[in-house]
């Protein structure tokens, strides 16, 4: 099958698009026949050789996708085949940050994908939710669920959003609009009007941020860079992070980090009915074919990412 090969740690520019075997179902797994996938910033750091990660090469990358079932490991009883499903399955070598239902996979920049069936993170795709909306929706759509969550905003909360044009900056923003937050979001001037329609009142250049603010949401920044974030929350304020590792501060302040990989604040199921409902979406900006999908990955790292990239397969 063709999928997007990574031979050894290293940039985008080194992966290409090749064959490798069509992944094969074991016991409690599904086969999928990709139709869409979509990128986001840690299936790629993955492979970069940043983290501490053991992985098999050749590696074939990424995390969301929708497509179709196609064969059933024994003891599967969710899913049969032809049926459409969606989500969000890690790499197997990433076993460690999973509880009791791992959602792993073999990558989803590929014709086939295998994935555990039993978890919470992979769901039936509704019919009403196109396969490249899924395919986007899934990580960011279930980061974002997650973050309105932890980060309990009030009617009338001022909050501090960072990384507000990404993939989850773009799925949060209207919810914490929909909240009732008078919302201040990191923006470049090119993203100023994109950010203003999905719901900020106020826009700022990155580093120039507001003070006495009740929350601040960072999607952006590594934690050696929020050192000031003690001086910016009013006293009481909270901050929401997805950044790993999570800052550490002295004194502490109330700091919530968001990783939910067991799906306690949100399942895929609760994205696709959030999405369905027009609650929830995902902003593609850019599409690929497969054959491309070593060059969508390389604009996405080297590029200002705005929304979703997505890879139609």
């Amino acid at each position: 099958m063709q999928a997007v090969v990574v031979g050894a740690y290293g940039p985008p520019e080194d992966y290409a698009v090749g064959e490798v075997p069509v992944p094969l179902p074991g016991p409690g797994q599904i086969q999928v026949r990709v139709a869409a996938a979509s990128l986001n910033p840690g299936d790629l750091r993955v492979s970069s050789g940043e983290f501490d990660v053991d992985l098999e090469f050749p590696f074939v990358p990424g995390n969301d996708f929708a497509g179709t079932v196609t064969e059933v490991g024994a003891g599967v009883r969710e899913y049969r085949l032809g049926e459409e499903v969606f989500g969000l399955a890690i790499p197997r070598a990433l076993r460690s940050l999973t509880g009791a239902r791992p959602s792993l996979s073999t990558g989803a920049l590929a014709e086939y994908v295998v994935v555990e069936a039993d978890t919470a993170l992979i769901a039936h795709r509704p019919a009403a939710l196109a396969p490249d909306q899924a395919a986007a929706v899934a990580t960011v759509g279930f980061t974002a669920l997650g973050i309105m969550k932890t980060a309990a905003i009030q009617p009338g909360e001022t909050v501090l959003l960072i990384g507000g044009a990404g993939g989850v900056g773009t799925a949060v923003l209207p919810l914490l609009a929909a909240a009732g937050a008078h919302v201040t979001a990191t923006a470049r001037p090119e993203d100023v009007a994109l950010l203003r329609g999905l719901g900020a009142a106020e826009t700022v250049p990155y580093g120039e941020y507001p003070v006495d603010v009740d929350a601040i949401v960072n999607l952006a920044l590594p934690a050696a860079e929020l050192s000031w974030t003690p001086d910016a929350l009013r006293a009481g304020g909270r901050l929401v992070t997805i950044t790993f590792p999570p800052p550490e501060f002295d004194p502490p302040i109330d700091s919530r980090p968001v990783l939910d990989m067991e799906a306690r604040l949100a399942t895929m199921r609760d994205v696709g009915a959030a999405a369905v409902r027009g609650d929830l979406s995902a902003l593609i900006t850019r599409r690929y074919p497969l054959a491309e999908a070593d060059r969508a990955c390389v604009d996405f790292v080297r590029g200002h990412t705005v929304g979703k990239y997505v890879v139609l397969v």
